[in-house]
């Protein structure tokens, strides 16, 4: 309403308003009360009503009752904010009391960051303003810029002095006290570049950084993968440009972290924008890893080709270059303990090819003349063979690897970083009984070889080890004659010789535990009988028989054609008789056979994977230290334990944390009934058998004799209760590294497990178990279903598990006629052991000969084809790795 429409005021004392507040006056008596008094509600509204000062504010029109609304309440008030502050009415503004004005309510505070966004509904509320999504960005950018600009800063350039100081690694003993300290010393000698060949230096450049010298020192997408790969739990990947390679290098701490990536990162742009490119090509190539400890380029030179790194022809700059790559894959000395597909033919191809590549690189780049390329193509630089550094002689050099590759396959430290030095390594190796055992085969060697007189006892070698039963540990070690000598091999932890005889036991006790198909899953007695005479058919349990390639029967051989006849398994361990054990295997099951000696300790990947007939008497090559451990879980009734060599490691007197430090536990892998029993099998191969040379020991031992096809190797494995020891004996080419026949070696025909390695075995085992008590071994209990093959006669009753006095069963005077062939052959009736076609070993057909019948071992596989040896192939997982993740 506008003021020209107000009404004029009213009489103070006259009006509505006087009338409203009655008579003045008192009223029939009585006074009036005063305002308030009352406890009304429109009694608050006087002069002297709380916040209005005690004194009425006269009102005003519509007009000016909006305007106040709008400033936000009906009326200003002397004081806004006591009770019934207003004419709101109680409890303010919007309360109930009458008033002219509309009571409102303030509006909220501001928001820094509107968002949720206030005023819109729905999915609007949920899309954020381009204010704040560029404010997001520019704080982002800003962010990042500072933590850039930082991080450049605080970082310091590398020094590739500092990055290659050595320290000594230090083995010890058993007992504590030091073997030896290696160390690399002057093998990481940088030079300056003006001492590298431009051929070194541009090899690196031609296969590694074509852009070296153009680029600012860092690949980001090379980047980015390396931390996706990170973040998404990967390995990292190394740096993909010389400068950060360089600067990879000189961490001597390689953990795997983003911190140390983006920290990798910011050095490598501070290297690429303030060092000479020279000085960085410098110091990639003398802090570089080359293999066997060398780092550096100088290193290098001297370990491979003894010469220093300014004398280096292009094709051997060209062979280090390729190195680079990564030396445990292209060494071709090959390093099959790190990894079983390093073996040296494998690396030799790898090397072969990308040196070949390299200098192609580098002729294409125009590096080299089309002359200096043809020159350098034309040969492949041959390497030198390694050499022992000081005090790693004799045995050490074998121990020292040995515990190497257990550290490197059960903790997280890479090789690089223990060559770098620092580390203490407590083994589980005695002096004592590693020097009894190397005296052992030096003495053995000295009288029954004469190599400088007679060829046939040229490149005889040996490997062994001893291992505690019920533990594990490694106590002792043969490798061979020392890499001063130029043996580089580990003989107790290699591949490539088969084990022959020495597998039986793992057939009987998968026998005892599974039984036959004829025995319906009843374990099988060692008293049970089958044909034991030589050049049998094998057949299969639906009544066929093994076939060769050329559709012939297969035959097993014995190593003699003497007629045993229907034996025991007993006897046929005792005589290492092949026939039984074959057709055993067969019946049992060859799967079973594996996973017996899988369970004893020996490795899936050492095994034949040709399950044929000859697996059971032992084409599969396990390494001395698994043999050694496989009989010492006979040995402890039963249970396995994996076999180490280390049992602490420190880092600069700390301990290494990603080592796992408890050794590893014993397991139950095999019936303890059923163990013992093989023990007491074995026990009588001693007393009566084939090696009775070993009762020289003078105390209770068990043990088995091998021999394999051809005699290119033979084995004895053999226990008590407190030690395990194996004992390798075999011919190697040193060229190609293919097992020789041992028949003619030490002026015998043949060599058996029961000769040369029992000797050794027997001159160790009494020097290592001097002053130690005989526990005997636990009794075994007669287990499982005599069965016999064929419906050979039953054993009599009064048949025992003491050993026999006398070396062989007289065979079975009269056998039934029944035969699984359908149509019996005069081959089939040899199976039956009677007949006089069982004198004839078959012409030409006869499956090869086998070193049964004194010892055993295998003979060829049912194709015909003889077995492969393969050579001592190095390695194979066992000893120093033992098995990898586990072992």
């Amino acid at each position: 309403m506008s003021e020209h429409r107000r009404k004029p005021p009213q009489p103070q004392e006259g009006g509505r308003a006087a009338a409203r507040r009655g008579p003045s006056g008192s009223s029939s008596g009585r006074r009036a009360a005063p305002r308030g008094a009352t406890g009304s509600p429109a009694d608050s509204y006087g002069p002297d009503a709380p916040g209005l000062g005690g004194e009425e504010r006269p009102y005003g029109g519509r007009a000016e009752a909006r305007r106040a609304a709008q400033k936000g309440g009906r009326r200003r008030a002397a004081d806004n904010t006591g009770p019934g502050a207003g004419r709101g009415g109680p409890g303010g503004p919007t309360g109930p009391g009458r008033g002219r004005g509309r009571a409102t309510t303030a509006p909220g505070k501001k928001r820094f960051i509107d968002y949720p966004r206030a005023g819109r509904a729905g999915w609007r509320r949920w899309v954020p303003s381009w204010k704040l999504v560029s404010g997001v960005f520019l704080g982002f950018v800003g962010s990042l810029v500072v933590m850039v600009g930082v991080g450049y800063a605080m970082v310091q350039l590398p020094d590739e002095n500092l990055a290659a100081r050595s320290q000594n690694n230090v083995y010890y003993w058993g007992d504590g006290s030091q073997m030896v300290a290696t160390g690399t010393g002057v093998n990481r000698q940088n030079v300056t570049i003006d001492k590298i060949p431009e051929a070194m230096q541009w090899a690196v450049i031609s296969a590694e950084n074509k852009s070296f010298y153009d680029d600012s020192g860092v690949d980001p997408m090379g980047i980015a993968r390396a931390l996706a790969n990170m973040a998404r739990g990967g390995q990292t990947q190394g740096g993909s440009t010389i400068t950060q390679q360089y600067v990879k290098n000189t961490y001597l701490s390689q953990d795997q972290t983003l911190t140390r990536k983006f920290k990798e990162m910011f050095i490598s742009v501070k290297v690429g924008t303030k060092v000479d490119k020279k000085v960085i090509l410098q110091g990639y190539l003398n802090t570089s890893y080359y293999g066997r400890g060398a780092y550096g380029i100088q290193a290098a030179a001297r370990t491979y080709f003894n010469k220093d790194a300014v004398d280096l022809k292009p094709t051997e700059c060209a062979f280090l270059a390729a190195l680079l790559k990564g030396p445990t894959y292209y060494d071709p000395a090959g390093n099959e303990g790190l990894d079983k597909s390093a073996t040296a033919d494998a690396n030799r191809q790898r090397s072969e090819a990308r040196w070949k590549w390299i200098l192609g690189e580098m002729h294409k780049d125009q590096h080299l003349s089309d002359k200096d390329y043809q020159d350098a193509v034309a040969k492949y630089p041959n390497p030198r063979d390694r050499k022992a550094t000081k005090g790693m002689t004799g045995q050490i050099s074998y121990l020292a690897d040995t515990a190497k590759k257990y550290v490197l396959n059960h903790s997280d430290i890479t090789e690089q970083q223990f060559d770098r030095g620092g580390y203490q390594i407590y083994t589980t190796f005695q002096k004592s009984k590693v020097d009894a055992l190397a005296k052992a085969v030096k003495t053995v060697q000295k009288e029954r070889l004469d190599p400088k007189h007679r060829d046939l006892d040229k490149y005889v070698q040996f490997g062994g080890a001893s291992v505690v039963p019920n533990d594990g540990a490694i106590v002792a070690l043969y490798g061979g004659d020392g890499y001063e000598n130029g043996h580089f091999t580990n003989n107790a932890d290699t591949s490539g010789v088969p084990v022959g005889s020495t597998w039986k036991p793992f057939v009987l006790a998968a026998a005892m535990k599974y039984g036959t198909y004829k025995s319906d899953g009843e374990g099988v007695s060692p008293l049970s009988k089958y044909n034991g005479n030589d050049h049998l058919k094998v057949f299969k349990s639906d009544g066929s028989y093994y076939l060769k390639k050329d559709n012939t029967p297969f035959y097993q051989n014995n190593e003699s054609a003497y007629r045993w006849g229907y034996i025991t398994l007993r006897k046929a361990m005792e005589q290492s008789v092949n026939t039984p054990f074959v057709q055993l295997g067969v019946d049992v099951g060859m799967t079973h056979v594996r996973d017996v000696a899988k369970a004893a300790g020996v490795l899936p990947q050492s095994m034949s994977q040709d399950l044929n007939p000859s697996f059971a008497i032992g084409t599969s090559t396990p390494s001395a230290i698994r043999m050694a451990d496989a009989y010492a879980t006979f040995a402890a009734s039963g249970k396995q334990t994996e076999p180490y060599s280390v049992t602490e490691v420190k880092v600069n007197g700390t301990d290494a944390t990603s080592f796992a430090k408890p050794k590893p536990r014993p397991k139950d892998a095999i019936d303890p009934n059923i163990a013992n029993n093989v023990t007491d099998v074995l026990q009588n191969v001693i007393q009566n058998g084939t090696a009775t040379k070993a009762k020289a020991l003078g105390r209770t031992a068990a043990g088995k004799t091998g021999t394999t096809d051809a005699n290119k190797s033979a084995w004895f494995v053999g226990y008590t209760q407190q030690l395990s020891t194996s004992i390798a004996m075999f011919r190697e080419n040193p060229k190609d590294h293919k097992l020789l026949s041992m028949n003619g070696t030490a002026g015998s025909d043949s060599i058996h497990g029961g000769d040369i390695p029992t000797l050794v075995w027997t001159k160790y085992m009494e020097a290592a178990l001097k002053g130690k008590s005989d526990p005997g071994f636990p009794d075994a209990t007669e287990i499982g279903k005599v069965q016999d093959e064929a419906g050979a006669p039953s054993p009599t009753p009064s048949i025992s598990i003491t050993p026999s006095d006398t070396p062989s069963d007289t065979p079975s005077p009269t056998p039934s006629k029944t035969t699984p062939s359908p149509t019996p052959t005069p081959s089939d009736t040899c199976q039956l052991g009677w007949g006089d076609d069982c004198t004839d070993n078959g012409g030409a057909d006869n499956g090869g000969v086998d070193a049964g019948g004194t010892d055993g071992g295998p003979s060829p596989d049912p194709t015909g084809t003889e077995t492969d040896d393969g050579g001592n192939t190095r390695g194979n997982g066992n000893g120093g790795i033992f098995g990898g993740p586990t072992g």
